[in-house]
């Protein structure tokens, strides 16, 4: 497994680093097929429609790495609750994520506890992904997602 504990644990790191606990934040973090991991945060603005996701900034990176991505998850403060939720990768997320194909795991908040995670592949997660219909019912491969 690619998911684990300890990239979820770098996200929450990162989170903490970036934003003061009591303050709002989230973060985000990809395990890399060579083991590696990459962090981000997502990048707020006072025009929201340039805000980006807390992935947006790991996946860019592994991209211009030219390394894949095998694991994601991002983590968000619940400061009404004083806890980190896990999020699953929104749909914007899921398209980029697409990239390197539908066994990326994502981090998935465990049914009746929005702290705990448990691992769903890319396709677990959209199962009728419409890319699929543009390369014979497969999972298109890279070289259709930027060709």
């Amino acid at each position: 497994m690619h998911l684990d504990q300890g990239l979820v644990d770098a996200a929450v790191e990162l989170m903490d680093r970036r934003w003061p606990v009591g303050e709002p934040g989230g973060a985000a973090a990809v395990r890399l097929a060579d083991g590696g991991i990459l962090t981000s945060v997502g990048l707020d603005n006072l025009h929201g429609s340039v805000a980006l996701c807390q992935e947006t900034g790991a996946f860019v990176q592994a991209y211009t790495q030219d390394r894949a991505v095998v694991a994601s998850v991002c983590v968000c403060r619940d400061l009404e609750h004083g806890r980190v939720l896990i999020l699953p990768p929104c749909g914007i997320c899921q398209e980029r994520l697409a990239l390197w194909g539908p066994g990326v795991e994502v981090a998935v908040p465990r049914e009746g506890d929005p702290t705990r995670w448990e691992p769903r592949t890319l396709a677990e997660v959209n199962p009728y992904y419409w890319g699929r219909q543009f390369a014979g019912g497969e999972w298109p491969d890279a070289g259709l997602h930027t060709g």
